[in-house]
Protein backbone atom coordinates (compact mmCIF):
# COMPACT_ATOMS: atom_id res chain seq x y z
CA UNK A 1 0.00 0.00 0.00
CA UNK A 2 1.32 3.48 -0.80
CA UNK A 3 2.41 5.77 2.02
CA UNK A 4 1.01 9.30 1.72
CA UNK A 5 2.70 12.18 3.51
CA UNK A 6 0.48 15.17 4.19
CA UNK A 7 1.50 18.65 5.33
CA UNK A 8 -1.23 20.17 7.49
CA UNK A 9 -1.80 23.73 8.72
CA UNK A 10 -4.13 24.53 11.57
CA UNK A 11 -5.27 27.13 14.05
CA UNK A 12 -5.16 25.26 17.35
CA UNK A 13 -7.31 27.73 19.30
CA UNK A 14 -10.40 25.54 19.52
CA UNK A 15 -8.70 22.16 19.93
CA UNK A 16 -7.18 19.99 22.64
CA UNK A 17 -3.95 19.62 20.69
CA UNK A 18 -2.96 17.29 17.87
CA UNK A 19 -3.22 13.81 19.37
CA UNK A 20 -6.52 11.91 19.70
CA UNK A 21 -7.84 12.07 23.27
CA UNK A 22 -10.84 10.52 25.05
CA UNK A 23 -12.03 13.99 26.08
CA UNK A 24 -11.81 16.99 23.78
CA UNK A 25 -11.72 17.49 20.03
CA UNK A 26 -8.28 17.21 18.40
CA UNK A 27 -6.70 17.87 15.01
CA UNK A 28 -5.78 14.23 14.46
CA UNK A 29 -9.35 13.08 15.07
CA UNK A 30 -10.83 15.54 12.58
CA UNK A 31 -8.13 14.69 10.02
CA UNK A 32 -8.79 10.96 10.32
CA UNK A 33 -12.55 11.56 10.09
CA UNK A 34 -12.05 13.62 6.91
CA UNK A 35 -9.80 10.97 5.35
CA UNK A 36 -12.36 8.28 6.17
CA UNK A 37 -15.02 10.30 4.33
CA UNK A 38 -12.69 10.65 1.35
CA UNK A 39 -11.32 7.10 1.21
CA UNK A 40 -14.14 5.00 2.59
CA UNK A 41 -11.73 3.40 5.06
CA UNK A 42 -10.34 4.31 8.47
CA UNK A 43 -6.65 5.25 8.47
CA UNK A 44 -4.32 6.20 11.30
CA UNK A 45 -2.16 9.28 10.90
CA UNK A 46 1.41 9.10 12.16
CA UNK A 47 2.65 12.64 12.78
CA UNK A 48 6.07 14.16 13.44
CA UNK A 49 5.05 14.71 17.06
CA UNK A 50 2.26 16.43 18.92
CA UNK A 51 1.26 20.00 19.62
CA UNK A 52 -0.51 20.92 22.85
CA UNK A 53 -3.93 22.50 23.26
CA UNK A 54 -4.06 25.95 21.71
CA UNK A 55 -0.79 25.60 19.76
CA UNK A 56 -0.82 26.27 16.01
CA UNK A 57 0.99 24.76 13.02
CA UNK A 58 1.91 25.98 9.56
CA UNK A 59 3.38 22.66 8.49
CA UNK A 60 2.62 19.54 10.52
CA UNK A 61 3.73 16.40 8.60
CA UNK A 62 1.59 13.28 9.03
CA UNK A 63 1.70 10.00 7.07
CA UNK A 64 -0.73 7.13 6.54
CA UNK A 65 -1.17 3.98 4.46
CA UNK A 66 -4.09 3.44 2.12
CA UNK A 67 -5.19 0.89 -0.46
CA UNK A 68 -6.93 3.62 -2.45
CA UNK A 69 -5.06 5.01 -5.43
CA UNK A 70 -5.90 8.64 -6.01
CA UNK A 71 -4.07 11.54 -7.63
CA UNK A 72 -2.05 13.36 -4.99
CA UNK A 73 -4.09 16.49 -5.62
CA UNK A 74 -7.17 14.58 -4.48
CA UNK A 75 -5.65 14.03 -1.05
CA UNK A 76 -5.42 17.81 -0.70
CA UNK A 77 -8.66 19.05 -2.22
CA UNK A 78 -10.74 16.00 -1.28
CA UNK A 79 -9.69 15.97 2.36
CA UNK A 80 -10.14 19.73 2.73
CA UNK A 81 -13.78 19.41 1.70
CA UNK A 82 -14.44 17.54 4.94
CA UNK A 83 -12.42 19.80 7.25
CA UNK A 84 -13.41 22.95 9.18
CA UNK A 85 -12.00 26.29 8.08
CA UNK A 86 -9.28 26.27 10.74
CA UNK A 87 -7.62 23.07 9.43
CA UNK A 88 -6.32 22.48 5.90
CA UNK A 89 -4.04 20.07 4.06
CA UNK A 90 -1.36 22.11 2.27
CA UNK A 91 0.55 19.38 0.43
CA UNK A 92 0.48 15.65 -0.31
CA UNK A 93 3.26 13.45 -1.63
CA UNK A 94 4.34 9.83 -1.80
CA UNK A 95 6.73 8.73 0.93
CA UNK A 96 8.96 5.63 1.07
CA UNK A 97 7.44 2.44 2.48
CA UNK A 98 7.67 2.41 6.25
CA UNK A 99 8.26 6.16 6.46
CA UNK A 100 7.76 7.50 10.00
CA UNK A 101 7.56 11.31 10.22
CA UNK A 102 8.74 11.38 13.84
CA UNK A 103 11.82 9.17 13.51
CA UNK A 104 12.87 10.48 10.09
CA UNK A 105 12.84 14.13 11.20
CA UNK A 106 16.22 15.85 11.47
CA UNK A 107 14.98 18.98 13.26
CA UNK A 108 11.92 21.09 14.00
CA UNK A 109 11.37 24.83 13.79
CA UNK A 110 9.04 26.49 16.27
CA UNK A 111 8.21 30.19 16.49
CA UNK A 112 6.95 31.99 19.56
CA UNK A 113 5.31 35.40 19.01
CA UNK A 114 5.08 38.14 21.61
CA UNK A 115 2.93 41.25 21.26
CA UNK A 116 4.85 43.84 23.28
CA UNK A 117 2.38 46.62 24.01
CA UNK A 118 0.35 48.08 26.85
CA UNK A 119 -2.75 48.12 24.61
CA UNK A 120 -4.34 44.82 23.68
CA UNK A 121 -4.80 43.81 20.04
CA UNK A 122 -8.12 42.02 19.39
CA UNK A 123 -6.89 40.72 16.01
CA UNK A 124 -3.63 39.27 17.37
CA UNK A 125 -4.74 37.90 20.74
CA UNK A 126 -5.16 34.32 19.48
CA UNK A 127 -1.68 34.15 17.93
CA UNK A 128 0.59 36.00 20.34
CA UNK A 129 1.28 36.61 24.01
CA UNK A 130 0.71 40.19 25.10
CA UNK A 131 3.54 41.38 27.35
CA UNK A 132 2.96 44.90 28.63
CA UNK A 133 6.41 45.69 30.07
CA UNK A 134 9.14 47.09 27.81
CA UNK A 135 11.55 44.21 27.19
CA UNK A 136 15.35 44.42 27.11
CA UNK A 137 15.97 42.76 23.74
CA UNK A 138 19.82 42.74 23.93
CA UNK A 139 19.62 40.93 27.28
CA UNK A 140 17.20 38.38 25.82
CA UNK A 141 19.51 37.81 22.85
CA UNK A 142 22.49 37.27 25.14
CA UNK A 143 20.52 34.83 27.32
CA UNK A 144 19.25 32.89 24.29
CA UNK A 145 22.79 31.96 23.24
CA UNK A 146 23.10 29.64 26.22
CA UNK A 147 20.40 27.40 24.77
CA UNK A 148 22.36 26.55 21.60
CA UNK A 149 24.10 23.19 21.68
CA UNK A 150 23.32 19.91 23.43
CA UNK A 151 22.09 20.38 27.00
CA UNK A 152 19.91 18.89 29.69
CA UNK A 153 16.64 20.85 29.42
CA UNK A 154 15.06 19.41 32.58
CA UNK A 155 14.39 22.94 33.88
CA UNK A 156 12.43 23.76 30.73
CA UNK A 157 9.68 21.16 30.63
CA UNK A 158 6.21 20.57 32.03
CA UNK A 159 5.98 19.02 35.48
CA UNK A 160 4.10 16.03 33.99
CA UNK A 161 6.53 15.48 31.10
CA UNK A 162 7.26 11.74 30.79
CA UNK A 163 10.19 11.88 28.36
CA UNK A 164 12.82 9.22 29.10
CA UNK A 165 15.67 11.68 28.63
CA UNK A 166 15.73 15.46 28.97
CA UNK A 167 18.85 16.01 26.86
CA UNK A 168 18.14 17.79 23.59
CA UNK A 169 20.14 19.45 20.79
CA UNK A 170 19.31 23.05 19.94
CA UNK A 171 20.69 24.11 16.55
CA UNK A 172 19.76 27.79 16.66
CA UNK A 173 17.64 30.36 18.44
CA UNK A 174 16.96 33.81 16.99
CA UNK A 175 15.02 36.75 18.38
CA UNK A 176 13.72 39.48 16.08
CA UNK A 177 11.58 42.55 16.59
CA UNK A 178 9.26 44.18 14.08
CA UNK A 179 7.26 47.03 15.50
CA UNK A 180 5.35 45.73 18.52
CA UNK A 181 6.04 42.09 17.71
CA UNK A 182 8.95 40.01 19.01
CA UNK A 183 9.50 36.54 17.57
CA UNK A 184 11.60 33.77 19.07
CA UNK A 185 12.59 31.17 16.47
CA UNK A 186 13.97 27.90 17.79
CA UNK A 187 15.35 25.04 15.68
CA UNK A 188 16.36 21.78 17.32
CA UNK A 189 16.24 18.01 17.04
CA UNK A 190 13.26 17.67 19.36
CA UNK A 191 11.43 19.27 22.24
CA UNK A 192 10.10 18.28 25.64
CA UNK A 193 6.53 19.04 26.68
CA UNK A 194 6.11 22.83 27.03
CA UNK A 195 9.84 23.27 26.38
CA UNK A 196 9.67 26.15 23.90
CA UNK A 197 7.01 27.85 26.01
CA UNK A 198 9.15 27.66 29.17
CA UNK A 199 12.21 28.83 27.23
CA UNK A 200 10.21 31.76 25.87
CA UNK A 201 8.77 32.60 29.28
CA UNK A 202 12.25 32.54 30.80
CA UNK A 203 13.60 34.83 28.09
CA UNK A 204 10.73 37.25 28.70
CA UNK A 205 11.61 37.20 32.40
CA UNK A 206 15.18 38.12 31.40
CA UNK A 207 13.76 40.94 29.27
CA UNK A 208 11.68 42.13 32.23
CA UNK A 209 14.79 42.24 34.40
CA UNK A 210 13.68 39.42 36.70
CA UNK A 211 16.67 37.26 35.72
CA UNK A 212 20.19 38.12 34.59
CA UNK A 213 21.15 36.70 31.20
CA UNK A 214 23.67 34.30 32.79
CA UNK A 215 20.86 32.74 34.82
CA UNK A 216 19.89 30.60 31.82
CA UNK A 217 23.23 28.80 32.03
CA UNK A 218 22.60 28.07 35.71
CA UNK A 219 19.15 26.66 34.93
CA UNK A 220 20.61 24.31 32.32
CA UNK A 221 23.16 23.05 34.82
CA UNK A 222 20.82 22.69 37.80
CA UNK A 223 17.74 21.38 35.98
CA UNK A 224 15.21 22.78 38.45
CA UNK A 225 11.93 23.68 36.74
CA UNK A 226 10.74 25.62 39.78
CA UNK A 227 13.58 28.11 39.31
CA UNK A 228 12.88 28.79 35.60
CA UNK A 229 10.52 31.38 34.17
CA UNK A 230 6.80 31.28 33.50
CA UNK A 231 5.27 28.96 30.93
CA UNK A 232 4.32 31.24 28.06
CA UNK A 233 0.70 30.88 26.83
CA UNK A 234 0.03 28.29 24.13
CA UNK A 235 -1.53 30.83 21.74
CA UNK A 236 1.86 32.34 20.82
CA UNK A 237 3.45 29.07 19.69
CA UNK A 238 3.46 27.76 16.13
CA UNK A 239 5.17 24.78 14.49
CA UNK A 240 6.72 26.30 11.37
CA UNK A 241 8.53 23.39 9.72
CA UNK A 242 9.88 19.89 10.22
CA UNK A 243 13.13 19.16 8.41
CA UNK A 244 13.85 15.87 6.63
CA UNK A 245 16.98 14.61 4.79
CA UNK A 246 15.64 15.71 1.41
CA UNK A 247 15.52 19.33 2.63
CA UNK A 248 19.33 19.45 2.63
CA UNK A 249 19.78 18.28 -0.96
Amino acid sequence: MPTILLTIAYDGTNYSGWQVQPNGMTIQQLMEDALENLLGERVQLCSSGRTDAGVHARAMPAAFYTARELPLRAFIEGTNRYLPDDIAVQDARLAPDGFKPISAALAKHYRYTIYNSTIRSPLDRLYSWQVRETLDLPAMLAAARYFVGTHDFAAFRASNCVAKTTTRRMDSIKIDQSGKFITIDVVGEGFLKYMVRVMSGTLVDVGRGRFKQEYVERLLLEGDRKKAGVTAPACGLCLMKVFYPEDSR
